[in-house]
């Protein structure tokens, strides 16, 4: 509503005393101005004709959604930088892949700390006979690890990827669960029905907004031709509570049922700067071309070359087209003129000394918004150690964030299902896990562990964990994980060996009492 519109009561008051009626409009206009936000404003001329469409959270993507993807895609394959922001995410977050490491909870369970250590290597003994073999794999391609980073890669490319978890028989190990990854594209409605109210982009919702079923097609669309696309229904759940679909997808809305491709809000600048880096490029090549021009004197010609030379030099000199090396690949060329011409040759300034600045400054806007600090997006650390390792710090927030993102929505439902059939054959023991469900995660609690984010100076790193652990705020265990992502005790035992080792050689060292250098008072 309209703060400075007048009512009834400022008519009448008009009516009566003009005077006193503009005071109030006067007053009641400054605290319309002052008590608003300039941002919703349709009287400033910077925000007149700024009037976006307000719509749901799938009103605002599903419409755009395929042309995100091939655009998101195409950036991923053509542009340098968005490919170096997808293969940066993917190699911080998964790199060798997410390990998991048992964490029963002991004292609910009623063990002791030897009985839950031989509880905990069994379990991750099994698992990696799993997750360590393609034939985890429906397509018995990718090991566990491998799934990982292609869901998380295909989620940042097309905005959400789509898991199955199929049974199938017959492999290598004593396993039947499978993964089987779905790209985005072939999660659409059946027949490419529109969209309603509990049916949106392939998903059917319940009444809570829940997905109950998913439509997905045999083939991808961009394989299959027109008319040839059939779909089968996945129910979400299966009639036992069974999980059959894992759909992975970053929700920025309530409400929201299907993910936007990663460089989405970035995706006009990442290509206008590709077109720009290739014109640059083009110019530097066409100015490095060498041509050499030989212009012959009019007075001259006629005494240097008889009838016949005379008549062939200009043949050869008229046919030329005006070209250089139009194809770029062979070697400068001389070029002959005729009698009076002459070329003049546009200074071409390449390399532009303007480019790199440009070109980097551009990055400094894109990079926050893909939250890549841009040291670590152009992989170049040429500030100092502090600076350099502010970067790193920032990012590498980020990338536990996308990391426990992956550990919470992806490997975890997998990780129950495996437990699930492992525990009924048998070749886990776990009573009461299907009887109570404070006892199931009991039993399934285990920690996701990755790679390391290494560091810039690896003695002042050294040097602050061991503070941390004389001062009591950290453990040698939690220590280890952050280093390399190491299982403490396994190191100790290790440790334990190869000092056994070097005794009987003869070899042993006398060990030396560790002192933490702790700050001195001031």
């Amino acid at each position: 509503m309209d703060k400075t519109k007048q009512n009834i009561i400022d008519r009448a008051i008009g009516i009566l005393s003009p005077r006193m009626a503009l005071e109030r409009m006067k007053y009641r206009s400054a605290l319309a101005f002052a008590g608003s936000y300039n941002g919703g404003s349709s009287r400033r001329a910077a925000l007149r004709n700024w009037n976006p469409y307000a719509g749901d959270a799938n009103e605002d993507t599903i419409h755009d959604l395929p042309v995100l993807r091939a655009r998101s895609r195409d950036l991923a394959r053509n542009a340098p930088i968005g490919g170096a922001a997808l293969n940066t995410l993917v190699t911080n977050v998964i790199g060798t892949g997410l390990s998991m490491q048992s964490n029963p909870d002991a004292k609910l369970l009623g063990m002791d700390e030897q009985t839950a250590n031989a509880w905990k290597r069994n379990v991750e003994s099994e698992w990696m006979l799993w997750c360590e073999s393609t034939d985890c794999d429906a397509a018995r391609i990718n090991t566990f690890y491998g799934l990982q980073a292609l869901a998380l890669r295909s989620m940042l490319e097309s905005g959400d990827v789509i898991a199955i978890t199929p049974v199938i028989t017959g492999r290598n190990i004593p396993y039947t669960l499978t993964v089987q990854l779905i790209e985005a594209d072939r999660l659409t409605n059946r027949n490419h029905a529109r969209d309603t109210s509990s049916k949106i982009a392939g998903i059917t919702l319940d009444s809570n907004g829940a997905p109950m079923r998913y439509d997905i097609t045999r083939q991808h669309p961009g394989a299959a031709r027109p008319g040839q696309l059939e779909w089968i229904e996945i129910d979400a759940w299966g009639k036992n509570g069974r999980r059959n679909v894992i759909h992975l997808f970053e929700r920025r809305r309530p409400g929201q049922v299907r993910g936007v491709p990663y460089l989405a809000p970035v995706i006009e600048h990442l290509k206008q700067l590709s077109r720009y880096s290739e014109a640059e490029l083009q110019a530097a090549v066409i100015s490095a071309a060498l041509a050499i021009f030989i212009k012959m004197d009019a007075d001259a010609f006629q005494t240097l070359f008889d009838g016949q030379s005379a008549d062939t030099y200009i043949q050869g000199a008229s046919s030329w087209d005006g070209s250089v090396n139009t194809d770029l690949d062979g070697p400068g060329k001389a070029v002959n003129l005729l009698p009076g011409e002459s070329v003049d040759v546009p200074s071409l300034g390449r390399p532009n000394a303007n480019y790199d600045p440009f070109f980097l400054s551009m990055l400094k806007q894109i990079g926050p918004v893909l939250e890549i600090p841009f040291e670590v997006l152009i992989k170049h650390f040429s500030s100092s150690y502090s600076a350099s390792r502010a970067a790193m710090l920032d990012f590498w927030r980020f990338v536990r964030v996308r990391r426990d993102f992956m550990a919470t929505y992806f490997c975890e439902p997998i990780k129950e299902l495996w437990f699930e059939e492992a525990i009924a054959s048998g070749r886990i023991a776990a009573p009461g896990f299907f009887s109570d469900p404070r006892i199931r995660q009991a039993w399934t609690r285990v920690i996701w562990i990755g790679d390391s984010p290494g560091s810039i100076d690896p003695e002042k790193e050294v040097n602050a964990a061991e503070k941390r652990i004389h001062l009591g705020i950290s453990t040698r265990e939690k220590e280890s994980i952050a280093y390399d992502g190491g299982d403490w005790e396994a190191n100790v035992t290790q440790l334990a060996k190869e000092q056994v080792m070097l005794e009987s050689a003869g070899l042993a060292q006398e060990k030396q009492p560790f002192t933490p250098s702790l700050p001195q008072q001031g």
